[in-house]
């Protein structure tokens, strides 16, 4: 497969209702300069604090045995004997997936207690071929593995049961949701965006098992997506270039960049316009009582406000909970998990309403609060990011 392709791996969560902490663990990382990716999703048995402990260790051994370049079939092994079996249950303290993919296409796959992952193509489920092993020592427990060879456009879809299970005891899903009912759900959504992102998609799925719990998750949903296609990448510019000498450079960035744009912040956004020759409209349909509203410039995909708007945006790629309505913050929100290679172009000229010059300039807020979003999408999205100061 042709290595310009990009991995793009994105998940969803809700924690059980009634609960603060999710006993689902979903733990990922970006290794050989974004050529590979490991996925460990793990499942702690019962729900809360201790789930959540369970399932954090499993989690994080997985992780460290693979990224440690232990074979996957291998660390799933040490794992398994590790882990100790609930003596009144005689199932795993937490069951676990992990997903290792490059971008050759070969993804291996180990799953244990886990309900089986969903491999998509061309909008269709295709059937895998597992490998399933049991010892004596594992006490009946059962570790299946599958390898793929994936190419452009090609999904792979896991999940907790707190899925499959969605809605059981109801009357339309009297055993669950199913694995069949969440693969259609998946078809029905490619089918009508056939680009549509591992973000978005992980997303539906969670929101809707929630919708089949009848608001209220019945148990701990968490939904991950790997998905192989092109890279999207964006630009993002914030803050007015430190020498307005070099202000036409900056508006030539926008002009020349190949993919998506957002422009943060008022001066920014006047100086690209003026630039390009171009006019900036207020958009009157993202007016909000929180976060200022956002502004149209011809060619360009999103203009906000600047300080404001991206720290609101830094608090939901930390907390992953929407408002539930659209503003500046929101949208910026969306077209950075929607994209996969981002570049920040920060202006460093001092906003006089936004620094003090008595404190060190690396406290300066802008700054700041870029680099939070980025360690965020580096270490929760596993989207590749630059910064660059002009």
């Amino acid at each position: 497969m042709n290595t310009n392709c990009f991995i793009e791996a994105d998940y969803c969560q809700k924690c059980k209702s009634g609960q603060n902490i999710a006993g689902d663990v979903f733990l990922s990382t970006r290794m050989n300069s974004g050529k590979r990716v490991v996925l460990v999703l793990a499942d702690g048995l019962g729900s809360g604090v201790e789930a959540c402990v369970l399932a954090s260790l499993t989690a994080r051994m997985a992780l460290e045995y693979v990224t440690g370049n232990i074979d996957t079939e291998r660390a799933a092994e040490i794992i398994m004997d590790a882990l100790p079996l609930c003596p009144k249950r005689k199932i795993s303290y937490s069951a676990f997936s992990i997903v290792d993919a490059d971008i050759h296409g070969t993804t291996k796959i180990m799953e244990q207690g886990n309900p089986s992952f969903i491999f998509i193509r061309d909008g269709e489920i295709l059937p895998v071929e597992s490998q399933n092993r049991t010892e004596v020592r594992w006490q009946n427990r059962v570790l299946s593995y599958a390898e793929l060879k994936c190419t452009f456009g090609d999904r792979v879809v896991f999940f907790s049961d707190g899925i499959s299970q969605a809605g059981i005891g109801l009357d339309e899903y009297p055993l669950g949701w199913g694995r069949d009912g969440v693969g259609e759900f998946l078809l029905g959504h490619i089918r009508r965006n056939p680009e549509i992102s591992a973000s978005m998609l992980s997303k539906l799925l969670v929101d809707e098992a929630v919708r089949k719990d009848n608001g209220r998750a019945g148990d701990d949903i968490t939904c991950a997506v790997v998905y192989y296609r092109n890279p999207r990448q964006l630009l993002v510019l914030t803050g007015p270039p430190y020498d307005m000498s070099r202000d036409r450079e900056y508006g030539m960035l926008a002009e020349k960049h190949v993919g998506s744009i957002a422009v943060c912040g008022g001066t920014t956004s006047n100086i690209v316009a003026r630039e390009l020759d171009r006019s900036v409209t207020m958009n009157l349909h993202d007016i909000d009582y929180e976060i200022p509203t956002t502004s149209d410039i011809e060619g360009i995909d999103l203009v906000t406000e600047g300080c404001l708007t991206l720290s609101k945006t830094a608090e939901l790629l930390e907390s992953g909970m929407l408002p539930g309505r659209r503003n500046g913050a929101t949208r910026l929100y969306d077209l950075l998990l929607q994209s996969d290679i981002i570049r920040f172009v920060v202006g460093t000229r001092i906003n006089e309403a936004h620094h003090n010059p008595q404190l060190p300039v690396e406290l300066e807020i802008r700054r700041n609060v870029v680099k939070k979003i980025v360690r965020l999408l580096e270490e929760k999205h596993l989207k590749e990011t630059s910064i660059e100061y002009i």
